[in-house]
């Protein structure tokens, strides 16, 4: 009984096959079909190792929402040149109610305004990064992929360099000249400039700008609006800010109405918006189903194609000079009987 239940099951299965085999004797291999399955499994072959490419690299997620953390502090880290002495220069952070937030914990150091051929070329370097981001704004996705966790690589060329936890509303910094206005020199280069955590990797947008002002009376302003951003990839996991800038500048002259502080003023504002930045890769089993969309999609196409193709060419080739299309000549010959009269 448990035998014919089997055979029963099984030939029930077989009436299931929705894949009949067909038999080899009816199988006619030519060399069309030879060729056309080459060229098939060739193209399988390029496009399951490109695809292979595509499943191990990743990319970048955005994700918008509302910044709820009002409690947090956060860090501002400037390094920037001037072109005057250290004793001549004052910085400090306000917000906008005008009580100093941050005015100690600065670092000066003299060093030479002028840059090495090295640093120079570093410094034209970094431009050419900023205009390609400007216009390339996949870029940035590649920086975010190479930041790297730690402290980053603090410069030799500084004035001074200002690495502050202040707290999280809008203000502004400014620096100005505690000497006559006759031996102002605002002429500077900023080297550095980020809020929250320094990601070493991350290229802002004035990192390398350089200023140069022939008056000695002279107003640069930076207005800045910082996003909080949450960056998380497979190599660092922070929080971070990005910020957009508008940059202004003119001569202070009061004879021309041209009212004002010299100085270098920096006035950031914080977006209510959070941006969360996450790498993503493509899970494997969508690998699997493109990959067999792949191999499925090319066996079908090149068998429809074969088949095309060796119609047509049957037809168009050989049936018509073979004659089987040829019209037939038929004669018809009339016979006319006339009556005897």
């Amino acid at each position: 009984m448990r035998r014919l239940t089997r055979k029963k099951a099984l030939t029930l299965v077989k009436e299931l096959d929705a894949f009949p085999k067909v038999p080899e004797s009816y199988v006619e291999s030519t060399a069309s079909g030879g060729t056309v399955s080459l060229i098939a499994f060739t193209v399988m072959a390029v496009l399951a190792f490109l695809e292979f490419f595509v499943y191990r690299n990743t990319w970048m997620k955005y994700e918008y929402e509302v910044d709820k953390d009002f409690s947090s502090k956060l860090k501002i880290n400037v390094d920037i040149t001037v072109a005057m002495r250290c004793q001549y220069i004052g910085a400090d952070v306000l917000d906008l109610a005008e009580t100093m937030v941050a005015s100690d914990g600065l670092k000066y150091e003299p060093v030479n305004f002028e840059l090495s051929p090295q640093q120079r070329l570093w410094q034209m370097t970094l431009l050419h990064i900023q205009e390609r981001l400007r216009v390339e704004h996949s870029l940035q996705d590649l920086l975010f992929k190479a930041a790297i966790k730690g402290s980053p690589p603090m410069l030799t060329a500084d004035l001074f360099i200002l690495h502050r936890s202040i707290p999280h509303p809008r203000g502004h910094a400014h620096l100005a000249a505690l000497v006559s206005h006759d031996s102002f020199n605002f002429s500077h280069r900023i080297d550095h400039l980020s809020f929250g955590e320094a990601i070493p990797g991350i290229i802002s947008p004035l990192d390398g700008t350089e200023k140069v002002s022939a008056d000695s009376n002279h107003m640069f302003q930076y207005f800045i609006t910082i996003v909080p951003t949450k960056l998380n990839t497979y190599k660092v996991s922070a929080e971070t800010h990005q910020y957009s800038v508008t940059e202004q500048e003119r001569v202070i002259n009061h004879a021309a109405g041209s009212h004002g502080v010299s100085g270098i003023f920096m006035k950031y504002d914080i977006s209510s918006l959070m941006v969360k930045v996450t790498e993503t890769h493509m899970p494997l089993w969508q690998f699997l189903i493109r990959l067999c969309g792949i191999i499925g999609g090319i066996f079908s196409t090149t068998g429809m194609i074969h088949s095309l193709v060796g119609f047509l060419v049957d037809v168009i080739c050989c049936r018509f000079q073979m004659g089987i299309y040829k019209p037939l000549n038929v004669s018809i010959h009339f016979c006319f009987i006339q009556p005897v009269v």
